[in-house]
This record gives structure tokens, C-alpha cells and sequence, in this order.
């Protein structure tokens, strides 16, 4: 091989050396440098998808400007082995490189889902299953009071299943925790029937102190072995759970055959008739301290208190008597 031979190929081989190092230099401007996004954006990432698939959807959300280079950047730098599958927040601007490595962090976006107490079981499902993000069948109806109000922390792709187990494990923490301490001398013996009572007074009041006083007035009712003529036990008598009774309770239902109708069925009904908070169970165990008997809406959102019948029933005129002039009638 002559001279000139080898300089030309010492030429050739020199400019590929110099492609090649400017095509890296490139490759990795385009692949570190600042995205084309312009405001936050979420994009879920499907599992088993391909490298050039996520690349793809990240285009398609406007996170990258080429997929292919995504890929290809992901893929030399080795973050492509470690992808993970979820729903991620991308910032502004944010280059290929972070994407990959937010995508191989793992850290998805943390939905939020609130259960406000009072909710029946038959309610929650239902909720689940318009929560967007939340994946799968229905699952089986957990018991009646058995799920714990609060808000959760979910991710997309979460079914209905993982959520309901989050929440049975949370109300079972939750009655193990308050149960022993609980105040001397109740007429309930069981964490079940403490349940029971506080699904009642969660859906008697929705002020967070008037339910000690509440729950004194039906425990005190237990006591001395009267009904506990809760309104709320006759609409579970009537509805099941299954949805809110869109009407007030009319007298035949007050006279309705049911053991949750606590009209005419002695004691606590047969079980919870919706799923009460922790502060509703902590009132029951920890009642206010008082000989009350009664209790009446008192028309401004809250309810009067009487130790008495006939200071029960002055308070009922007093209200039915509001009601009244807000109707405009004499």
C-alpha cells in the first residue's frame, strides 16, 4: 500500500472521526438540552411499552421535539433499562434527559380522592368508578362501615380493589387505636356496636361539636333502654344504602318493618348505615358529659338539646313555628 494511499484512508478515517464526534456533540445537544414544553403537562406512560412508543407519546404531548432521538439518547445512556410505567408531571422545558430520568424515578403523580364521612359503602363504589385514573372492576361490597373516610393518595392505573383494601385497613387501624381508651361504663361493648352508633350521629349532624353531645344523648337513650327514634335509621330502612332519599320521611315510613327502623326496633340496628369518621367513632367513645335525652333540629344548621320531654317538645314548636314564617304562613 502506497503512501498516498494511506494518507488518503488516514483522511477518511479522520473525517469519520470528526462525523461522528459531531454527530455525538449533537445528539447529545439536542438530547440535554431545554424541551419544547411550555406548561406542566401529565402523560401516562403504558406498561410494556417500548422505548420509541414513550417516546412517541412524550411528542405527542409536546414534552420532546424527536422521538427517535429520545430513544436513542435513552438507550446510549442506559436509562432505557430502567423505564417504569405511570403517570408523570413534566415541567416546562424540561430536556429528553430529565424526562428519561423522571420516567426512571418512578415518581409518579400522586392523585388525591376525599371520602367524605357519612358515605354508604354503595356511594363509595360509586365514586370510585367515576374517579379518573382508577382502573378495573368493581370489586365485591365491603361491609357497611367498614371503609374509613378520608382522602387517599392514589396513582393511574390504581383499581377500585387496592383503594377499598386501603380503606378497611385504615378504619380497622383506626377502631384499634381509639377503642382502649374509650370512656368507662358505656352501654356498648364491642368495637362492631361503637360503629354501629357512630354511622348514626355522623349522619345526625355534620358540625364536628355537636357530635360528643350527640352521641352522649343516644347513649344515654341506651342506658335507660328508649329507642334511639334516629331519622337517619328509617332512610337506610328505606333506601338500603343504595343512594339518598331525594324527599323527606313521611309517616309511612316511620311505621316501615325493618330492624333499622329505630322507631320501632329496640337498641342499635343490626349494623352500621354508612361509614362514619374517625372524629364520629371518637365521640362515641369519648361522649360529652350530659343527661340529655333529645335532640331537634333547631332550623340555623344546628339542633337544640333537652333533658326533658317537655323541653323536647318546646323546642319542636319552636322550630315547626320557623318553618312556618319562612314559609310566609301564620
Amino acid at each position: 500500500m502506497g503512501r498516498r494511499t494511506v494518507r488518503r484512508i488516514g483522511v477518511i478515517t479522520g473525517g469519520l472521526a470528526l462525523a461522528i464526534a459531531a454527530a455525538a456533540l449533537t445528539l447529545h445537544q439536542r438530547y440535554a438540552g431545554p424541551g419544547p414544553l411550555e406548561s406542566e403537562t401529565w402523560i401516562v406512560v403504558p406498561k410494556g411499552a417500548g422505548l420509541l412508543e414513550i417516546g412517541r407519546k412524550l411528542a405527542e404531548g409536546g414534552v420532546v421535539a424527536d422521538p427517535w432521538v429520545f430513544a436513542l439518547g435513552a438507550r446510549i445512556t442506559g436509562v432505557a433499562r430502567v423505564l417504569k410505567a405511570g403517570e408523570y408531571a413534566f415541567q416546562p422545558g424540561i430536556s429528553m434527559a430529565g424526562a428519561a430520568a423522571l420516567i426512571a424515578s418512578g415518581r409518579t403523580v400522586q392523585r388525591r380522592l376525599t371520602i367524605a364521612e357519612g358515605l354508604t359503602t354503595a356511594e363509595i363504589l360509586a365514586l370510585l368508578a367515576e374517579t379518573e385514573g382508577v382502573v378495573g372492576a368493581r370489586p365485591e361490597p365491603p361491609g357497611e362501615g367498614t371503609l374509613l373516610p378520608q382522602t387517599y393518595f392514589y396513582s393511574h392505573g390504581d383499581t377500585p380493589a387496592e383503594i377499598i383494601q386501603r380503606m378497611t385497613r385504615a378504619m380497622r387501624e383506626t377502631i384499634a387505636e381509639l377503642w382502649p381508651n374509650r370512656a368507662p361504663n358505656l352501654p356498648i361493648v364491642t368495637p362492631a356496636e361503637a360503629v354501629v352508633l357512630a354511622s348514626i350521629v355522623e349522619k345526625e349532624t355534620a358540625l364536628a361539636d355537636e357530635r360528643p353531645r350527640i352521641a352522649a344523648v343516644f347513649l344515654n337513650r341506651l342506658r335507660r333502654g328508649m329507642k334511639l327514634q334516629a331519622d337517619p335509621t328509617v332512610v337506610y330502612a328505606v333506601t338500603q344504602g343504595r343512594a339518598p332519599l331525594e324527599r323527606p320521611l313521611s309517616r309511612a315510613d316511620l311505621e316501615l318493618r325493618s330492624p333499622y327502623n329505630t322507631y320501632l326496633a329496640p337498641a342499635l340496628p343490626p349494623g352500621p348505615i354508612a361509614n362514619p369518621g374517625r372524629d364520629a367513632i371518637a365521640a362515641v367513645l369519648r361522649p360529652a358529659v350530659t343527661d340529655e335525652l333529645y335532640f331537634v333540629a333547631d332550623g340555623n344548621g344546628g339542633h337544640a338539646f333537652a333533658r326533658t320531654l317537655d323541653e323536647h317538645n318546646r323546642n319542636v314548636a319552636r322550630l315547626r313555628a320557623r318553618e312556618r314564617a319562612a314559609r310566609g304562613e301564620n
